[in-house]
């Protein structure tokens, strides 16, 4: 179907009602109009707005001046404007997402990979032809793997040596959590049996005490420091990249949960050449985070004020607090994890990476500086430590604009849900990973069937009245699209309905999840005066559907797609024909 350019001759035809479903949102009176007139028109449309179904839109400089039926969008008509008959298509506001890695998905795109879920064969088959595409001693850099796709082996440094002796390979699993590599990159970083843990890390061992190459945490940052940087003319085109791929989908505003120097330099750099389309929040790496602890330390006002641009804000602080719940063992829980047979063993509970004395002083810091906080934090003592940071901040700055957000949730207590609101913490979930992928397994078997039941605990959050928000955690996941996860927040299974549930009592309804994607999202940003829903007075960010989700089966959602994207009355993205 395509979306027709028409001009003024068909201004008769504005007063024609488009055909739609429900109530069609009334036009404001006449003393809220606009002085100006509209310079673009989008009509006989389906616009989902906060009061009903709307079939025409005036926009002017970006703004909406009008919205509702045609008859009332009618006087808002220059002589000869711009008119889009869409045809009867489905218009939503623009998505957010809002925890995504954009500049590491495109830098992934041009490095040696292999699809998620590969067994060792096909592991192995694609560093070897990687190896013959390169010269010998230069990095092979790429992955994803995990334990439960790989096989009944174990990831071993040896098993690379085999096809890569003679080039350093390190390989991120599924979770990016984890690095794998060979005996010539463990001698680049002079990794022996005897190097001792760095804090927040762990480097694996085999039965006889002999390093595996497969490095936990902060572990994998002693070899990704010499890993070469890709160069500024790289990371502009891996991050622009990433950029039109999410127009694509519809995302029109998001937040890069860990940005560093170079990815900033590449944020400013689009945004100068007037390339930048999205509203951008970037989260800043905090030094603890990192190798090196305090000595990384970022002058982090200096870097926000320097690479600050119209449509991107590096005003957010990304804290890690622990890892994942997979075989790793590496996210922080309250209760052990499955088939732990010594009750002392250190990793018996996953790794809590920042003692609360520590982070509790940088949150109030930070809070006090205008910064918001992204915490990292899968298992529930990790969701409750970055919950008591918070509180601690709001009880000694009191409470400001800043909307601090815990990431994943993976696991979270009730006690911890209930406490959210009244501290105004947010919790951000990712439900792009509900569905049977390669990790769920790897995650039951660790955590067990009992807390998998309340896996991912939105519906709890929701009823709670805390702000929930959604993030991809893209390219963690191998798809950004926000119309999988829409669909999966819904029914809890694979799109298109098959396989198991997973936590089936955290199932919402369908507007629920878009309210996520939009409204609550741009409450988030700090741009809910600007974006979040189509209504008059606000900015024109829309996405024009090839469907509407509210008309079709829900197992049907996942396959939406979308036509064309608008950020501020510019369109930004139009489909192929």
């Amino acid at each position: 179907m395509q979306i027709r350019m028409i001009a003024s001759t068909v201004i008769a035809a504005m007063g024609v009602m488009a055909a739609g479903s429900g109530n069609c949102a009334a036009a404001p009176p006449a003393a809220d109009r606009s002085p100006t007139e509209a310079d673009l028109v989008l009509r006989n449309a389906q616009i989902y707005t906060p009061t009903g179904w709307a079939h025409a839109v005036a926009i002017k400089r970006g703004v909406i001046v009008a919205i509702g039926a045609e008859d009332a969008v009618k006087a808002y008509l220059s002589s000869n404007p711009k008119i889009m008959d869409l045809q009867g298509a489905t218009v939503l506001p623009g998505l957010h997402d809002m925890h995504v890695h954009p500049l590491g998905a495109g830098q992934t795109a041009l490095g040696c990979n292999f699809p998620q879920g590969s067994d060792q064969k096909l592991v192995l088959a694609t560093i070897q032809k990687c190896v013959a595409a390169h010269k010998k001693g230069e990095w092979i850099v790429g992955g994803q793997w995990d334990a439960a796709s790989y096989g009944q082996e174990s990831p071993d440094r040896q098993q690379l040596d085999r096809v890569a002796p003679d080039n350093p390979v390190a390989l991120t699993d599924i979770s990016l959590h984890s690095l794998w590599v060979n005996s010539k990159a463990l001698a680049l970083a002079g990794i022996t049996a005897t190097t001792p843990n760095p804090p927040g890390g762990i480097i694996e061992h085999n039965a006889r005490g002999e390093v595996t190459g497969v490095l936990r945490e902060s572990a994998g940052g002693l070899v990704r420091k010499l890993i070469p940087a890709f160069t500024p003319e790289q990371n502009t085109k891996a991050l622009q990249w990433s950029l039109q791929l999410m127009l694509s989908y519809g995302i029109t505003s998001f937040t890069d949960a860990a940005v560093d120097e170079a990815g900033m330099r590449a944020y400013a750099t689009l945004s100068d050449q007037g390339a930048l389309k999205q509203h951008v929040v970037g989260c800043l790496l905090w030094g603890h985070s990192v190798i090196g602890g305090a000595e990384n330390q970022l002058d982090y006002i200096g870097r926000r004020n320097l690479y600050a641009r119209e449509r991107f804000s590096p005003s957010c602080i990304k804290m890690f607090l622990d890892g994942v719940p997979t075989d790793s063992h590496t996210a922080a829980m309250i209760a052990p994890y499955e088939h732990v047979d010594d009750p002392h063993d250190p990793r018996a509970k996953g790794i809590l990476m920042v003692p609360a004395q520590q982070l509790n002083a940088d949150v109030i810091r930070f809070d006090a500086q205008g910064f918001t906080v992204k915490f990292h934090a899968a298992g529930d003592a990790a969701v409750r430590a970055a919950l008591d940071a918070i509180e601690a901040a709001r009880k000694a700055n009191g409470f400001g604009p800043q909307m601090h957000n815990v990431a994943h949730n993976s696991f979270v207590q009730m006690n911890d849900i209930r406490r959210a609101r009244a501290i105004e913490a947010t919790f951000e979930f990712s439900p792009y990973i509900w569905f049977p992928n390669p990790i769920i397994p790897d995650i039951v078997k660790a955590v067990g069937d009992e807390r998998m039941k309340r896996w991912i605990p939105v519906k709890d959050a929701i009823d709670a009245g805390a702000l929930v928000i959604p993030g991809s955690d893209w390219s963690v996941v191998p798809s950004v699209n926000p119309w999988l996860a829409m669909e999966t927040l819904v029914t809890r299974k694979a799109p298109g309905g098959s396989g198991p549930e997973l936590g089936s009592a955290e199932k919402i309804a369908l507007a629920q999840a878009l309210d996520l994607f939009t409204v609550n999202s741009a409450r988030q940003m700090g741009n809910r005066n600007r974006v979040g829903t189509l209504e008059q007075g606000l900015r024109a960010d829309l996405v024009v559907l090839d469907r509407n989700p509210f008309e079709i089966a829900v197992t049907q959602v996942h396959d939406t797609r979308v036509k064309m994207t608008m950020i501020d009355g510019e369109v930004v993205y139009r489909a192929p024909e």
